[in-house]
């Protein structure tokens, strides 16, 4: 049997945008290139995506994410198409959600959900998420096996946070299709009922996925809104919205509904990607899986390091204001940069040993959730529903493992799992 060699990497092959290349070479061999090699990156050679720097190291990405004056976010914080189309634009909602705002106006709109998301919030919702983790386990525990993303991980934060939102249980399945929909829109899994003669993988159907779930959701929390103002409001985050004022104006319904969007998409997509990612490097590394087993009292750092090993949101980006400078590269006012998550989480410079899961690493200072004022809402609800799930599940089933090949998201901005086989002693 003749043995292929293996690829040798170098810089004229690397585009980050390419979804297929994150999979075929391996994120982690890209990145630890670029890091070596080119730690402000120019990523040219894709056909879809405009041109912009690559960002790999840690202290770059700080540098960028606490001066909103020079790297602004209101381009958008992905990675944008060269043509933008209608699709595209409202996809990256410039200016216009909470995620895509530059201070002030991001400022005093984030100070509207705030409360919702305090450590003391937090704190009064953990026997709520202890009770649905446990409902979740139950649904499973006879079986001896499941698909752990869409049985167990995406079910507790899709809960959680269409809870929050005063989504109807009866639609908490739609919401996962359309955030699927949505983040997920280069995957040909989720390029369905497209129209006749658009074929799936293609960059129209592309497209046409994530426009489709865009809309459906801002049609579905349009129609809440005409629920609500006929009607008694409650407690939850959407009727909050409509009564609240910024400078002393009402908000716009293009704000509530961008900001329920953004709220139900990064509510349940990113936490669904950790708790899954999670356990696959548990499995990856039983050695991690009984030293926890043995110390719970090391779970909230096997959290921390699950968050830095996991980077479930492979980018972020900004655009330059001004002319400046990174590491002596010049940089043109209205060039993007993009902020990679996995790179800086294992840069060596700020990590020892990054390349090696260990549940006990401190200090962990990972950016998982970003840096400065845009620092993920959710952070704290994200912390407790992965220890939550991870204490539940071990005491429940400490032999789970993964039995079955791992189906990962084709995306260049999500590091997501579509499918993990699990298996299980049945209880």
């Amino acid at each position: 049997m003749v043995l292929e060699a293996p690829v040798r990497l170098n810089l004229n092959m690397v585009d980050l945008a390419d979804p297929d290349m994150h999979m075929r070479y391996g994120q982690h061999d890209l990145f630890r290139l670029l890091r070596r090699e080119a730690p402000v990156h120019w990523n040219d050679a894709n056909e879809v995506y405009a041109p912009f720097w690559s960002l790999t190291k840690y202290d770059d990405v700080m540098q960028v994410s606490r001066n909103p004056q020079l790297w602004s976010s209101e381009q958008g914080i992905s990675i944008i198409p060269r043509v933008m189309d209608e699709a595209a634009a409202n996809l990256n909602s410039f200016g216009r959600m909470l995620i895509v705002m530059d201070p002030p106006r991001h400022v005093r709109l984030r100070r509207l959900v705030n409360k919702g998301f305090t450590p003391r919030a937090v704190a009064m919702l953990a026997p709520e998420i202890k009770r649905i983790t446990n409902e979740i386990l139950d649904g499973i525990a006879a079986r001896g096996s499941a698909d752990f993303v869409v049985d167990v991980a995406a079910q507790l934060p899709l809960a959680v946070i269409c809870s929050m939102m005063g989504v109807p249980r009866k639609d908490w399945d739609l919401m996962f299709q359309l955030t699927n929909k949505v983040l997920g829109a280069t995957d040909e899994e989720y390029q369905t009922d497209l129209p006749e003669g658009m074929v799936r993988g293609s960059d129209d159907a592309s497209r046409h996925t994530g426009q489709v779930g865009f809309l459906t959701m801002l049609q579905y929390f349009g129609q809440t809104l005409q629920e609500l103002r006929g009607g008694r409001r409650g407690e939850d985050i959407t009727s909050i919205l409509i009564d609240a004022e910024v400078d002393g104006e009402k908000l716009s319904d293009d704000e509530i509904l961008f900001f329920c969007f953004l709220l139900i998409v990064a509510g349940n997509e990113t936490t669904r990607n950790a708790i899954s990612g999670g356990l696959l490097a548990f499995s990856e590394n039983p050695g991690e899986q009984a030293r926890l087993l043995a110390d719970p009292s090391l779970m909230d750092s096997a959290v921390e390091e699950v968050l830095r090993w996991v980077s479930p949101v492979t980018h972020m980006t900004r655009v330059a204001t001004a002319d400046t400078q990174i590491r002596g590269q010049k940089i043109a006012a209205g060039e993007q940069v993009a902020m990679w998550y996995p790179s800086v989480n294992r840069d060596e410079d700020i990590f020892a040993d990054p390349y090696r899961f260990d549940i006990g690493r401190t200090p962990n200072e990972h950016l998982a959730f970003g840096i400065g004022e845009h620092f993920c809402l959710g952070a704290g609800f994200a912390r407790l529903e992965l220890k939550v799930m991870y204490e539940e599940l071990f005491a429940r089933f400490p032999d789970i493992e993964v039995t079955g090949p791992v189906e990962r998201l084709r995306s260049n901005f999500i590091g997501g799992i579509k499918h993990l086989p699990v298996g299980f002693a049945a209880r």
